[in-house]
């Protein structure tokens, strides 16, 4: 007898806890079971599709069972799915690491491995931390990130998170990082660009660093777009000037590329942009294709020889099972291939213009503000004060073949790459369509 929709539901709700959820919501809203994916839509086990307008949680980059992908999988399954880093390496992850550091030009030339973004953020804050103990200055333990930033939800992650859905539950275990102030472009006064808010907010952070450098280790930021804090946009000018005050006043600079790495913005790190390179890179999400957890924390000359050493005290003590799987590696290089092959930055620059010329008359909408783009990432804002509001347009989406997932009133598109001209407007026009119903 064929699996229904509401066979897996229930048994779904008997077994699993749910991520980032409230599970009791599930009574009214109840799950997707989804049976398979192909190119941009998920199905579910009734025959209904959906649009997976957010690349399930912004991993998928080429769509679901994406043939190319596939088949590099199933040649390395029949070579080696495994094998512990720690004395022992393989070939994928060595040309994925040699791959990488060519994409930052060799200036991030050590990659260390772990399977999810907080991972690599706990990573770069613990090499950081260790780097200026290991330099004779164990001072340097505090960490700076933006208002509004979101780096993952582990321990060392939630310190410098700044979203209080995720942290407040578990301050008390927390090393709490310091705030400075974002360069949200949509604080710009009358008469105010995107680059004056960004110059404020450096400011800011000058004045930060002027009194607290000596115990500062580094600095976190998500590049141009802080994501889960709302789709916050920013100009490049903040990463450049942010990147010339670390260098003043010796601190480390951590580009957190989670979500916004992997071509996202209209270039394969966002950072690029900015002219500038981070003294860490965390890369996860998109770089396996969005088909097995990975991350990579990718630093420096520097940094590595601070730990090069007799003594194992002075290495980097971290570890993780899995970390460097070879399936895992082996999924990221093909993720990579089809970037090289297809020319895949310049597609999506192409199609950033077909959304935002989609998109454009939202503008016009009262109930609608701060329509923002960023490569493949477009956003806006709902003027609404139903609390009710993004479970409402998620079930409406549903409703229309569509996947959003709005983050309270800001609704947003981070659609897989493979997107065509007629998924991008459907998209757009049953968008506006739930918007009506649900604002009615």
């Amino acid at each position: 007898m064929p699996i229904t929709n509401t066979e897996l539901l229930a048994r779904s709700l008997n077994a699993v806890w749910h991520p980032c959820t409230q599970m009791k919501q599930h009574e009214s809203l109840p799950l997707v079971p989804i049976a398979r994916g192909k190119g941009c839509w998920l199905h579910d086990f009734d025959g209904r599709r959906y649009l997976d307008a957010v690349s399930s949680w912004w991993v998928n980059l080429f769509g679901h069972c994406n043939p190319r992908i596939n088949a590099a999988l199933i040649d390395q399954l029949g070579r080696l799915e495994h094998v512990m880093l720690a004395g022992f390496t393989h070939s994928p992850v060595i040309e994925l690491s040699e791959r990488l550091s060519a994409l930052t030009g060799g200036a991030l030339g050590h990659c260390f491995y772990a399977s999810d973004g907080a991972s690599a953020t706990e990573i770069a804050l613990k090499m950081s931390h260790h780097f200026w103990r290991n330099s004779g200055r164990p001072q340097k333990d505090r960490f700076v990130s933006l208002a509004g930033s979101y780096h993952g939800e582990t321990i060392g992650a939630l310190g410098v998170t700044d979203v209080a859905i995720f942290r407040d539950a578990y301050q008390a275990l927390l090393h709490a990082g310091q705030i400075v102030p974002s360069p949200d472009a949509r604080r710009a006064l009358p008469g105010q660009s995107a680059a004056d808010v960004a110059l404020d907010a450096a400011s800011a952070l000058e004045q930060h660093l002027e009194r607290h450098a000596d115990v500062t280790a580094a600095l976190i930021v998500e590049p141009l777009v802080q994501c889960a804090s709302g789709m916050v946009m920013y100009d490049p000018e903040y990463l450049r000037l942010a990147r010339a005050l670390c260098d003043r006043y010796d601190v480390h600079l951590i580009a957190d590329e989670i979500a916004v790495g992997c071509g996202r913005t209209g270039s394969f790190f966002a950072h690029q942009q900015a002219g500038i390179r981070p003294d860490f890179l965390c890369l996860s999400k998109g770089i396996s294709g969005g088909y097995l957890p990975l991350s990579i924390t990718l630093t420096t000359d520097a940094v590595y020889r601070a730990f090069y050493d007799d003594s194992v005290r002075r290495g980097f003590l971290h570890s993780h099972s899995y970390t460097g799987n070879a399936l895992a590696c082996r999924a990221a290089l093909a993720t990579l291939d089809i970037f090289e092959q297809d020319d895949v930055i310049a597609r999506n620059r192409a199609r950033a213009g077909l959304l935002a010329g989609l998109c454009a008359p939202l503008a016009a909408d009262p109930r609608i503000v701060h329509l923002r783009q960023r490569g493949m990432i477009v956003a806006f804002d709902v003027l609404t004060d139903d609390p009710g509001f993004a479970r409402a347009l998620f079930a409406a989406g549903l409703e229309r073949e569509l996947l959003l997932r709005p983050i309270g009133n800001t609704v947003y598109f981070m659609p897989p790459y493979v997107i065509s001209d007629q998924e991008c407007a459907l998209l757009v026009t049953r968008t506006r369509e739930a918007l009506d119903v649900v604002l009615r």
